[in-house]
């Protein structure tokens, strides 16, 4: 099987990474002269051309948000229209607006760090992440179950769900925190001693504030509706923790993240 990875990001290099340890064929497209050389110590498949895709059974877009309608528009007179195509946007929404003449799925794996770049890549990025399927009408079982075999290869979960939930809820799990995190950080950088005495609360409450300003900006602009709600109902917790004395909330909270995950967890936008 011939698979293809539109950008060698941190995701799409990851990914391209991964792959290259199995038994498909993978190719690689990337306009990027120093991602190029690098990227060919792994296979000799890697072009600047994306026709370099056309004979691909699978393509996975890893492009910055802002540029994925145009790569998926050009891959319309490329692939064929048996082939499966996946973004890899955080939002899925605006992508998931236009019929396809391949069989189109959105996706979105929930994995990340503060880092970006083909250097900051590694194949074991997705391991234990999920990983998000928003699939079109035309998609059969049979593809689903053939991508999902795919990224099983990385060690991530999938979930599968609908664009408008997906938006909704990465808004507040995501989207926003990164908001937040910035917003925290810049009320404080001008006071030279909390700066002095910030410690791991700080820096773990603004980790996300140093994460690839594109990806920042598309996250704000593609799903800026579903942020400004869950911006409301963030603000309307604050003023809620900030005048309840019900302790017993504070335990749910508590519980409820203990439940989620480790401590040990991995960076996750």
């Amino acid at each position: 099987m011939k698979i293809g990875i539109i950008s060698l990001g941190l995701i799409g290099g990851s990914l391209f990474k991964n792959l290259s340890k199995t038994r498909y064929e993978i190719y690689a497209v990337t306009s990027n002269s120093e991602t190029f050389e690098k990227a060919k110590k792994y296979t000799d498949n890697v072009s600047k051309d994306i026709n370099s895709l056309k004979d691909c059974d699978v393509v996975f877009v890893a492009s910055p948000m802002n540029k994925t309608i145009e790569i998926l528009d050009d891959l319309e007179k490329v692939v064929s229209e048996n082939c499966i195509v996946l973004d890899c946007s955080s939002v899925k929404e605006f992508v998931m607006k236009k019929s396809r003449p391949y069989k189109f799925i959105g996706s979105h794996p929930m994995a990340g760090t503060q880092f970006s770049g083909f250097d900051a890549s590694f194949k074991e990025l997705f391991e234990g992440a999920k990983w998000v399927l928003t699939p079109s009408k035309n998609v059969s079982v049979e593809d689903i179950e053939l991508v999902e075999k795919i990224i099983h290869c990385t060690g991530a979960e999938i979930v599968i769900t609908t664009a408008k939930e997906h938006d909704k809820a990465v808004a507040l799990i995501s989207h926003m925190p990164l908001l937040i995190s910035q917003a925290i950080f810049a009320s404080a950088k001008d006071n030279s001693l909390a700066l002095k005495l910030a410690s791991s609360g700080f820096r773990d409450m603004t980790r996300l504030a140093t994460s690839n300003l594109e990806m920042a900006f598309d996250m704000r602009d593609f799903n800026n509706k579903n942020i400004e709600s869950a911006l409301d109902d963030f603000i309307n917790s604050i003023n809620f923790l900030k005048n309840t004395k019900d302790i017993e909330i504070y335990a749910d909270i508590k519980n409820i993240r203990s439940n989620m995950y480790s401590e040990e967890g991995k960076n996750i936008l």
